[in-house]
């Protein structure tokens, strides 16, 4: 799978497309240019990768159980490939995890999966829960990539305590289309004692890459 790769030193980034987005995308809206300072000094490194969420949760020609099977895979890809490929690049120890939009699902989801992997997740304007594409169907391997069901219910201390000292941030905006699954996420964190920060935006912010960019400016 293709990637793009920005910046030459600093910590690690993994950057997750929009809903069905490709690895350009992140550049292409301007988010790299953003912030293209902090690239070209060596502050900090994006890893934009690609997506199969046409082949996964967006896939309505396939059955729900096929669908996040494929997210399964691609879930392998990035921890058996990306990150591996990360590291060789980089020194630095901390990896950092953001997205937009349905971005935000899967910067979300992969921390929580594998916190011993990512000290670092900022979403804008994050989705949260892939119920919403499967039909009416789930099983255990749904449940285990919806953290609205998983993380209630999350009692390991390995797993807790990881999750615990990582860098979450949620932020979005009063007329997000996101922005409650923002705050039931914000909620649910808290009932677990996980520590993070929502950013509700005020002055009518909504869900688009304007905000986004302005969003990366602050917490990236």
């Amino acid at each position: 799978m293709e990637l793009l790769v920005f910046g030459h030193d600093g910590p690690p980034l993994i950057v997750f497309p929009t809903s069905m987005g490709r690895f350009y995308d992140y550049e292409s809206r301007g988010m790299i240019d953003a912030l293209r300072a902090k690239y070209e000094h060596g502050q900090m490194q994006a890893f934009c990768v690609d997506s199969v969420d046409s082949e996964s949760w967006y896939n309505k020609g396939v059955a729900p159980r096929d669908r996040v099977l494929r997210h399964e895979a691609y879930e392998r890809y990035l921890v058996d490939e990306v990150v591996p490929f990360i590291k060789e690049r980089t020194y630095e120890g901390d990896l950092g995890v953001t997205g937009c939009s349905f971005g935000g699902y899967h910067s979300l989801n992969f921390t929580f999966r594998h916190p011993d992997l990512v000290s670092r997740c900022i979403t804008m304007g994050g989705a949260a829960d892939i119920r919403q594409f499967l039909d009416g169907y789930f099983d255990e391997t749904c449940y285990f990539n919806n953290p609205p069901d998983y993380i209630p219910n999350l009692n390991d201390p390995w797993y807790l305590d990881r999750i615990r000292t990582t860098e979450i941030v949620l932020a979005t905006g009063e007329t997000d289309l996101c922005r409650s699954e923002n705050e039931r996420m914000s909620t649910i964190l808290a009932a677990k004692g996980i520590p993070h920060e929502l950013d509700v935006w005020g002055n009518g912010v909504g869900h688009d890459w304007p905000w986004w960019r302005e969003m990366a400016r602050k917490f990236l």
